[in-house]
């Protein structure tokens, strides 16, 4: 027996080292997925997950977020919610209902009230300064208002044999209200099988759903393919029939583990980054990098590490 806990981009760092304490001590998966995805979820300036998030183009936030147990293969999701904290809860709650199991927008928020999840006002004053700005970009230089957006997604194994995962995310920035992404759809944004592994996907929600991605990487590692060589195969086979077919991918990463503890992580851009911690490995950040479509990954250096928190929490002032 074995345990393990990945999850994508540094901003899972925090969550993952304090889901790790619960793994070693032979807590279950599931909690150590909700724990991990909480944390982000809860700090302000991570501007695509949770609290701080950033709205749609009418100025609200919505958040998707998905849960899946991998022993029952039993989901829960949430699309388009507002003003309750921690959706990841919400969609862990729902992933034990037989029926209804997938619920969006007033839906969604009916469920959360009725069954005592807290409400709360997911608008930040610092998001709020990033909108109006973009919204003077766009005007002024005629940009497209839609920027690169970050899910976070965590798969965990632990010490019974039992994995999940699970996502979490504000989505694209400035989308139209009601718009949904690959994250809260099983297959697409998350799947796991306690009998193989699990992935999660990050990037272009819209280029990611062409492939049911995080399903073809649990499939290849069934077939017996590493999670590393599942991880490329699957992100450079969509990223390349994409390409000829349209002319363009969008950002396609991901990151996964299989149920002995090994783990993978492939992406077709540039400065993707990811966390994880087994047994046999302390809590590690890696960032990446792309070569001949293969992903390769150094441990993050303290400056990088330094300057990654340093944007992100920089002081800022309407233009």
């Amino acid at each position: 027996m074995s345990w393990a806990i990945i999850g994508t981009w540094r901003m899972a760092l925090e969550g993952i080292e304090k889901a790790a304490e619960l793994l070693v001590n032979r807590g279950n998966s599931g909690d150590a997925v909700e724990t991990a995805i909480k944390m982000v979820e809860d700090f302000p300036y991570y501007k695509s997950v949770g609290y701080g998030g950033l709205p749609n183009e009418n100025g609200e936030v919505e958040l998707d977020a998905a849960f899946m147990n991998g022993d029952t293969l039993s989901i829960g999701a949430v699309g388009g919610i507002k003003n309750f904290k921690n959706p990841i809860s919400i969609a862990k709650k729902l992933s034990k209902e037989e029926f209804n199991c997938f619920l969006i927008g007033q839906g969604a928020e009916e469920y959360a009230d009725k069954n005592g999840f807290e409400r709360k006002n997911m608008l930040t004053d610092r998001a709020i300064i990033h909108y109006k700005n973009r919204l003077k970009e766009t005007a002024d230089k005629r940009l497209t208002p839609y920027k690169g957006h970050d899910t976070v997604g965590i798969v965990s194994l632990d010490l019974n044999d039992s994995m999940a995962c699970g996502t979490s995310t504000s989505g694209l920035f400035m989308k139209k209200r009601g718009r949904l992404g690959d994250s809260p759809l099983v297959g697409s944004g998350f799947y796991v099988d306690s009998e193989i592994g699990g992935a999660v996907a990050t990037g272009l929600g819209e280029d990611i759903m062409k492939g049911c991605i995080s399903y073809e990487i649990v499939r290849l590692m069934g077939e017996g393919c590493s999670p590393q060589e599942a991880a490329d195969k699957a992100v450079f086979k969509l990223n390349n029939i994409l390409v000829d077919r349209r002319k363009k991918s969008g950002d396609i990463s991901v990151v996964c583990i299989n149920n002995r503890g090994e783990f993978g992580a492939a992406t077709n851009a540039e400065g993707f980054s990811f966390v994880v911690a087994t047994e046999k490995l302390s809590l590690t950040a890696y960032v990446c990098s792309v070569k001949d479509n293969k992903t390769i990954y150094e441990v993050a250096t303290e400056e990088w590490m330094d300057n990654y928190m340093k944007k992100r929490t920089a002081p800022l002032k309407l233009k």
